[in-house]
């Protein structure tokens, strides 16, 4: 079949079926010199293996896209990561956000969330809400989504070691707001893999951490349906400075590992693949990034099809939530920030990303202003509303220059999960030190070319300029960490404490047997269990993990 006769059988089909269930922005997409935009933009001529490498939006291998009609049905989720401080500063931060036109909430947790500490903990002293909120209890999240409708909002939660826990907290919210666990929708982070080789907030071994991954993978497929269960991160691998080749390998390899370790656990692939999700980096180099993006989608369809013998199209699809890139944020001339980022977040859009938060101008310097976070969403809001790439899908298809490098992309990081196969999988390659002495070399390379400038960062080793010191930064109060630990008292005194130690026994006991444990951990956190208590348990039952060293 030609290209012509095939696109016609997708617009009667595919697309037909999409615009009765959910019709386009616009009746018509057109130009400023009223030229049409053509939903997809195809070749007028044979070529040889299109539909095998291109295809057509919705369709297998999904390069061009995992929807059929992609933005012109509706624009990516502008989904601003934020949290700071206690809940109710985050709070109010995302009433504003919600306000300027956000369409999702993206909550960041202070690092003693993060690690299973509670704010009174000796560990979390002098970082209690300084990278994130904290978050101690089920009435710390109760204040953090006051008037925020869970039934209405999708939130995702950068949460990895104790993710479990955080979303056992959420569903709880939602309950007491009268919205059952079936109708809440979002994302946890969930991928541990990542923080062994990149990011470095694991508590538990590997082993156990990913029972934890595929106990919430089970109990969401029936009770938390329309729930993302994970993020597979390339997102952190990539900030510690990794390549893109290496940031679509590792994160792939990562994915292959959740899906081998959910089968080996007893779930049939098409039962969790479709709430699988990704998370990604946009840097710096447009025309880099946007055939990465396209490779990424293409191998994973790949992979599920042909490795995993998957069957539902939504298990092919590789759904990614992208954000630009904090390690090329520059102290120096921080309003030079907006254009990276705009160039980012250009090639997220080009590429066809499911959601975006787009980096603040300011931190490189500290936490983002107000004014800094209305800025990063206004330059998504004009790349969507202004820009016209949004108008027809996978706008850069068949350019020499993008399908030849999203052909090597592909196939570099192919021979990486080649060789993370033959060390045993993703989890036996990182105690092996693989993939992070790979991306200590490429963090080498990177940072050895601005030394010698073979690399240019714009005002900061080329057209660099006398600046004042920065002014008007958000900085997190001392008084957070003291409102934090008076707060937690106060629910440790008011909860029944006899309620907690039967729920924290039940957990401990269900930890060292074989059942699932989210809803042990549920009923834990129902009856205000903090986050360190529960983690605690697991502490014990489990034990800490230890960095592999690499030299």
């Amino acid at each position: 079949m030609g290209i012509s006769e095939a696109k016609k059988g997708w617009q009667e089909n595919t697309v037909a079926k999409n615009l009765a269930k959910a019709p386009e922005r616009k009746a018509d997409f057109r130009t400023t010199s009223d030229i049409e935009m053509e939903r997809c933009f195809t070749p007028d001529f044979e070529l040889p293996g299109y539909e095998d490498t291109l295809g057509f939006p919705g369709h297998y291998p999904f390069t061009r896209g995992v929807q059929p009609t992609m933005y012109r049905g509706r624009f990516w989720t502008m989904r601003q990561y934020a949290g700071f401080g206690t809940a109710k500063e985050s709070n109010e931060r995302y009433k504003y956000l919600l306000q300027a036109g956000q369409t999702g909430l993206s909550v960041a947790f202070d690092l003693p969330t993060q690690m299973g500490y509670d704010s009174d903990a000796g560990m979390s002293r002098g970082e209690v809400g300084k990278v994130g909120v904290a978050i101690d209890s089920l009435a710390d999240m109760e204040v953090l989504f006051d008037g925020i409708p869970l039934d209405k909002v999708s939130t995702s939660m950068t949460i990895n070691s104790t993710a479990a826990i955080l979303l056992a907290m959420y569903i709880a919210v939602a309950e007491k707001q009268g919205v059952s666990s079936d109708k809440i929708s979002g994302t946890i982070q969930n991928d541990i893999l990542k923080e062994y080789m990149a990011r470095g907030t694991y508590i538990y071994p590997p082993k156990p951490s990913m029972r934890i991954i595929t106990d919430i993978f089970a109990y969401c497929k029936d009770h938390v349906p329309k729930w993302n269960t994970i993020s597979i991160s390339g997102y952190h691998i990539r900030e510690a400075g990794s390549s893109a080749v290496q940031e679509v390998a590792f994160t792939l390899a990562d994915g292959i590992a959740y899906v081998d370790a959910a089968i080996k656990a007893g779930l049939d692939v098409d039962e969790f693949a479709p709430r699988l999700a990704f998370f990604f980096n946009a840097h710096n180099n447009l025309l880099e990034e946007v055939a990465k993006f396209r490779a990424a989608r293409r191998m994973w369809a790949k992979i599920m099809k042909e490795r995993f013998k998957a069957k539902n199209p939504k298990s092919l699809m590789l759904r990614f939530h992208t954000q630009t890139a904090g390690c090329t944020l520059t102290a120096q001339q921080p309003d030079n920030n907006i254009m990276r980022v705009t160039i980012q977040a250009l090639a997220a859009v080009l590429g066809g990303t499911q959601s975006l938060h787009t980096n603040s101008r300011d931190e490189a310097l500290a936490l983002p202003t107000e004014d800094s976070v209305r800025i990063a969403l206004r330059t998504q809001q004009v790349i969507a509303y202004e820009s016209g790439v949004a108008d027809s899908i996978d706008p850069l298809a068949g350019s020499f220059l993008v399908e030849s490098l999203t052909d090597q992309i592909e196939k570099a990081a192919f021979d990486y999960i080649d060789k993370i196969d033959s060390l045993g999988g993703a989890v036996e390659a990182i105690s092996q030190g693989f993939q992070q002495k790979e991306i200590q070399d490429s963090a080498f390379a990177y940072q050895r070319a601005i030394e010698t400038d073979d690399l240019i960062i714009v005002g900061v080793n080329k057209f660099s300029i006398q600046e004042p010191p920065p002014a008007g930064l958000l900085k997190v109060k001392e008084e957070v960490e003291i409102f934090q630990k008076k707060a937690l008292a106060e629910v440790k005194t008011k909860r029944d404490n006899d309620k907690v130690k039967a729920a924290l026994k039940k957990l401990e006991e269900t930890a060292k047997g074989t059942d699932n444990l989210m809803p042990h951990i549920l009923e834990a956190v129902k009856a205000y269990a903090t986050l360190g208590e529960i983690a605690d348990v697991f502490r014990e039952v489990f034990g800490k993990h230890r960095e592999t060293v690499v030299l």
